[in-house]
């Protein structure tokens, strides 16, 4: 939450029981990816998961099951080699290769069961293209697949048993490699999961086997993990793996969170503040309250996250289906033309192959593994650097952002308020009074500026009172009854719309500072300040000057009062600045800035998730588990602005390398099909299906050195 907008009337949100937006116990199989993770199940069924049972879309709406895929390709890839080794090479006799009599016969074996075996998919997601109206990259593989199949069991009878002069060349090899290069492409497209989702899998296998629970007698006793509830109580000791998601109740210690947010640097975790299931426990003993376990906890929301993300297609891969359909209607318009023409100009022994070399030189092998090796790829190296894209089409509107939208505390600045000011203005509450108040109406926050009271309360030993009737009220601020009476920790905002009377000069003094301000009320009566001031994250400055060497403009909303804002807005260079708003302002902002451009929004996933979610591109600073998940395309794991400019680098360099890719295996099949159907024949060329397949193995290698090329720069 952000400071003031707590007091402008957000409500606490606390995520130990509010994951808003998202009902776990409605995910289905496929939401989970096939894991079975239910309601019930912990952390440690994901230690056991098998990443190769996950399910794949072999075109619109046809699911295929990752092992039999595996599975399907190796099998496909041993028949290969000897239709390779075998037959005469599109006509062509090599060194290496094994001819003995009848091996036409074998050949022709082994390619129908590679045709009925191997491209049983392509097949399948070809019925559905077509059913739908809509031929893409699966009709334009299942039509090269079928004529090469065809054709070359015609071959082969015409050759064998008719022995017809000239030989007739099948197209085996053609066939063979097709099916295989599109299982592999394929196969690499569901890899992308598991190579995203390896270091989530390596932080289940860390779980531990059972947990500590503690009762109300402060009796301890060893649960497996599979019984541990939300609510309980547990003791984690020094050393040990955190059994779950929980809230720190007594006690502190180093936290080491690097398998689940990429920091490396132990953070210091005290009572108030939240681990995460997976995390290893430092030097110190805690007793924490379980508020995820299983399908509500952090690690369930990453793998659905993953999973989210691998199953929407991006533009680019539409894009590529809808070249594929091009390329189909291309195909079908040129063989059958090419078939009139030389069945006019000579004789059905020429117009027959060249017809059938354009079907099966318009197959899209390097099309095929344009889009799935750089996003596999992309996909891989995000999850490595702590990028979570959770929306792949969030990676297109990079090229077109105009605006950076940020918000102040917690994004820009560490969220961690440290009091600087102390003022009491009535002479029956002492300094240590105000603060002892505020502190006991602030008791159980985690909000950051309530940690800040209660952290400088507990440095002077000061006895909290028994608050009752702790509310939030919306517009108003954080409320409660102590001896009767009501107070309030309210902002200035509070102040001006009840016309309370304060001191404005000493307001502006603390404001300037960088301190953010929090009143003590009770009923008309203003009983003194605390002024808190906040640190600036490091790699602040370097993402608003890269911002703007992209020619991005950076603006800060916030909720803060105008004076912090400005003064954190001139030492990190950001010239407009918006402060005192509330969450609803800040979302009418981002479509104001629409109108002119695209708007990237940066926020940390709670108070800013109305905005997020109305931004071109959403990016959640912080590890949160619930609004950030449901709001956000991007999470920034880690909470470095930095990411930022890692996340905009990588998702130019992700579009440049598909649009690249999808130019060279386009450009082989716009070159290939005219020169297969005879268009250079007056001047004596005719393109042999042979050279044809050098061409195309030239193209997929081409684009798979390309795809793995891709890098992410490193910020300083």
């Amino acid at each position: 939450m952000k400071e003031n907008e707590r007091h402008l009337g957000m409500t606490h949100m606390n995520m130990d029981h509010d994951m808003k937006g998202m009902d776990h116990s409605q995910m289905s199989h496929h939401d989970m990816a096939g894991m079975a993770m239910g309601p019930g199940h912990d952390h440690q069924d994901m230690s056991n998961m098998d990443m190769s049972h996950m399910d794949m879309d072999m075109g619109d709406g046809h699911m295929m099951h990752m092992g039999n895929l595996k599975r399907k390709f190796w099998v496909s890839l041993i028949l290969t080699i000897p239709v390779i080794l075998m037959p005469p090479m599109m006509g062509m006799t090599l060194p290496f290769q094994w001819i003995f009599p009848g091996s036409d016969w074998v050949v022709a074996i082994l390619g129908t069961v590679l045709f009925i075996y191997g491209g049983a998919p392509f097949f399948s997601g070809a019925k559905a293209e077509i059913q739908m109206k809509r031929p893409a990259m699966m009709t334009l593989i299942s039509m090269g697949v079928g004529v090469a199949y065809i054709y070359s069991i015609y071959a082969v009878i015409a050759n064998n048993l008719f022995h017809v002069t000239p030989t007739v060349n099948n197209f085996f090899w053609e066939l063979s490699t097709l099916i295989v290069i599109m299982l592999l492409g394929h196969w690499i497209e569901m890899n992308t999961v598991m190579n995203a989702g390896s270091a989530v899998e390596a932080l289940g296998k860390l779980l531990p086997q059972d947990a500590h629970v503690v009762d109300n007698q402060g009796n301890t006793t060893d649960v497996q993990l599979s019984d541990l509830q939300v609510g309980q109580t547990v003791a984690i000791r020094a050393g040990e793996q955190v059994p779950a998601d929980a809230l720190i109740l007594d006690g502190s210690s180093d936290i080491n969170e690097s398998l689940v947010t990429g920091e490396s640097k132990a953070i210091r975790k005290t009572i108030g503040d939240r681990v995460i299931g997976g995390s290893v426990n430092g030097t110190g003993t805690i007793t924490a309250k379980v508020t995820g376990t299983g399908d509500s906890g952090y690690l369930a929301q990453v793998m659905k996250l993953i999973k989210d993300a691998q199953n929407s297609k991006s533009k680019s891969e539409n894009l590529a289906d809808r070249v594929a359909g091009w390329l189909f209607y291309a195909a079908l318009f040129a063989g059958i033309l090419a078939f009139i023409v030389w069945l006019t100009v000579a004789d059905l022994a020429v117009a027959l192959p060249v017809a059938v070399a354009v079907f099966v030189i318009a197959c899209p092998h390097a099309l095929g593994l344009a889009v799935p090796l750089v996003v596999s790829r992309s996909t891989a190296l995000a999850a490595q650097n702590g990028l979570l894209i959770r929306n792949r089409n969030a990676m297109e509107q990079v090229k077109k952002i105009k605006f950076a939208l940020m918000d102040k505390t917690g994004t820009l600045t560490m969220g961690e308020f440290k009091v600087n000011h102390l003022v009491s203005f009535d002479a029956q509450h002492s300094e240590d009074d105000v603060l002892s108040l505020m502190a006991s109406l602030e008791k159980g926050s985690s909000h950051p500026l309530a940690t800040g009271i209660l952290t400088a309360a507990k440095g002077k030993d000061l006895t909290f009172a028994a608050a009752t009737d702790t509310r939030q009220e919306t517009g108003m601020g954080q409320f409660g009854t102590i001896a009767d009476t009501t107070y309030g920790v309210v902002s200035v905002n509070y102040l001006d719309q009840h016309h309370l009377d304060y001191d404005h000069e000493q307001f502006t003094k603390f404001a300037a500072e960088g301190n953010s301000i929090s009143y003590l009320v009770a009923g008309d009566a203003v009983l003194g300040l605390v002024a808190q001031g906040d640190q600036i994250k490091p790699a602040a400055a370097t993402l608003v000057a890269s911002l703007k060497q992209q020619g991005i403009t950076p603006v800060m909303l916030t909720g803060d009062n105008q004076e912090t804002a400005t003064k954190v807005a001139a030492s990190v260079g950001i010239d407009d600045v918006q402060a005192r708003l509330l969450p609803e302002d800040k979302e009418r902002l981002v479509q104001q800035y629409q109108k002119d451009g695209k708007v990237l929004f940066i926020g940390d996933g709670v108070n800013d998730a109305p905005s997020l979610a109305r931004a071109d591109i959403g990016t959640a600073i912080g590890s949160g588990t619930d609004v950030a998940i449901e709001s956000a395309d991007i999470i920034l794991v880690s909470s470095d602005p930095a990411d930022v400019i890692q996340f905009l680098d990588l998702a130019r360099a992700t579009h440049r390398k598909m649009t690249e890719n999808l130019w060279w295996g386009a450009g082989y099949n716009l070159i290939a099909i005219p020169l297969a159907a005879g268009v250079l024949a007056p001047i004596g060329f005719l393109l042999n299906p042979m050279a044809g397949a050098v061409v195309m193995s030239l193209s997929t290698i081409i684009v798979a050195i390309n795809a793995m090329t891709l890098k992410i720069k490193t910020v300083a």
